[in-house]
């Protein structure tokens, strides 16, 4: 009785089996057989520049897309919800069999048709049309997104605040970067998809740099070390270059780098010098006479070394330094004061209308004597101007120009005293030939001078003596 038993409990089991077995046959013999559907048929699921390709084959989905070309439109979507079209007819669109969809139905996994019905796919691919491309081209240009205004995005960059850079946000433009433009318009009508949404698909120009960014935040903490420098000028009033000047000749690159700004740096400059330059400039004063008179010209006064102050500024800049400083000038190119008249205290005056000269120590007439000037006219008139005692010396010959009819100086005259006043030659002399000084000698012809300062023999000497190389002198009307 016992081994009949376990005899019909096998027969059960293998009955199981079996059941088991055939149902695996059958489930294994519907996935082959989908794998093989599958292999020539378009998943569950599957849509194609929009349309529902699902379990059809690439003849029925070329047949789909070839009714659609006499009909296709393109709706582009701009900014502010506008709107435009492109339609088939107005580009010559037709269509041609391609190798878009072939391509998409063999990229497919046959083998896992079961999980497509889970999950959706989605593509665009090119199915095969053409177009009359000038007329392409010719309907993007036309487009109001390309004909309108045109506002070019910002990038975000460092504004200065008043204390310091800060990032200023970048600015979205409505102008389409046409490169992008016509690729995307392009893709979606050899795909025959309907709609294209030009923000999304990053039509527009965009701004190279966001506030996010990192070289916007680099180049703003660049700027605010450059703002750190400080340079004090010490002149009749102080002038301070500070982050407030500094800001200005900040600015960044293309690769948004901090940059100085040179040109800006140097036209700073050229107006301090300016300012505080004296070259040549017009001067009022009060003669030792009591005379109000100007002069203007010469070669005497202020001249600030700009190309070497703007190295010092530039490294000053860059290292982040504090200077107190009287900035450099030309050889020359000082005077006694900042204050006008900048000649100080101690100069010589001569008045060319007065035919009378003053030397003036710390305030007080030392020596004041008639002289006779130059001959008032082009080739001979004394200069206007403030200029220098350039150099001394004694017993000097002064030599003229040469004359062209004889080939030899104009004059050879020795003198006792000379004090050089202009390298071209006028200068203080004694002039013993001379039987008088003063009045209007000097317009008599061949009394009045070359140019130079003719003085009676003692004063002359007196004068040598006392004034020293680097004098002012100031020869006014």
């Amino acid at each position: 009785m016992k081994n009949k038993g376990r005899r019909g409990k096998r027969g059960k089991n293998r009955k199981v089996l079996y059941a088991a077995g055939g149902c695996v046959a059958v489930l294994l013999a519907l996935y082959l057989g989908g794998s093989f559907y599958f292999n020539s048929h378009f998943l569950p699921n599957t849509e194609i520049n929009g349309h529902d390709l699902s379990g059809r084959t690439e003849a029925q989905g070329e047949d789909m897309f070839r009714g659609d070309v006499d009909t296709y439109e393109l709706v582009l979507t701009e900014l502010n919800d506008v709107t435009e079209t492109i339609s088939g007819e107005e580009i010559s669109l037709t269509y041609e069999d391609g190798s878009g969809l072939g391509e998409a139905l063999e990229n497919q996994n046959s083998f896992l048709w079961p999980m497509a019905f889970f999950r959706k796919s989605s593509e665009t691919v090119n199915v095969g049309v053409a177009y009359d491309e000038q007329k392409f081209q010719e309907k993007i240009n036309s487009l109001q997104a390309v004909t309108g205004e045109q506002t070019q995005p910002v990038s975000a960059h460092p504004q200065f605040d008043g204390t310091q850079f800060v990032v200023e946000p970048e600015q979205y433009g409505t102008a389409v970067d046409m490169e992008v433009l016509s690729q995307k318009i392009a893709e979606s009508v050899s795909g025959l998809v309907p709609e294209l949404d030009l923000e999304e698909e990053g039509c527009y120009a965009l701004p190279a740099y966001t506030s996010d960014s990192p070289e916007v935040q680099q180049a703003c903490d660049q700027m605010n070390q450059y703002c750190q420098a400080r340079i004090v000028y010490t002149m009749s009033e102080d002038v301070t270059i500070d982050a407030s000047v500094i800001s200005g000749w900040l600015t960044t690159d293309d690769q948004m780098q901090a940059v100085i700004d040179e040109n800006a740096v140097r036209a700073w400059l050229e107006e301090f010098g300016n300012t505080y330059d004296t070259v040549g400039t017009t001067r009022t004063f009060t003669t030792p006479a009591g005379k109000a008179a100007t002069v203007t010209g010469g070669t005497y006064g202020w001249s600030i070394n700009e190309d070497t102050e703007f190295d010092v500024i530039i490294n000053a800049i860059k290292n982040g330094e504090n200077l107190t400083r009287e900035p450099e000038y030309y050889i020359g190119g000082t005077a006694a004061t900042h204050d006008m008249p900048d000649w100080g205290n101690t100069y010589i005056d001569v008045d060319l209308s007065a035919q009378h000269m003053w030397y003036v120590v710390d305030g007080s007439v030392a020596l004041e004597t008639d002289v006779v000037t130059g001959e008032p006219i082009p080739e001979k008139i004394t200069p206007e101007g403030t200029y220098t005692i350039l150099e001394k010396g004694l017993d000097e010959v002064l030599v003229g120009a040469t004359d062209p009819s004889t080939g030899q100086p104009s004059y050879r005259t020795p003198v006792n005293y000379w004090m050089r006043v202009t390298w071209e030659g006028v200068g203080f002399h004694d002039a013993t030939w001379q039987s008088s000084f003063g009045g209007t000698r000097n317009q008599i012809p061949g009394v009045g001078s070359h140019g130079c300062i003719n003085m009676p023999l003692d004063q002359a000497a007196a004068l040598y003596d006392m004034v020293e190389v680097g004098t002012p002198v100031v020869m006014h009307y």
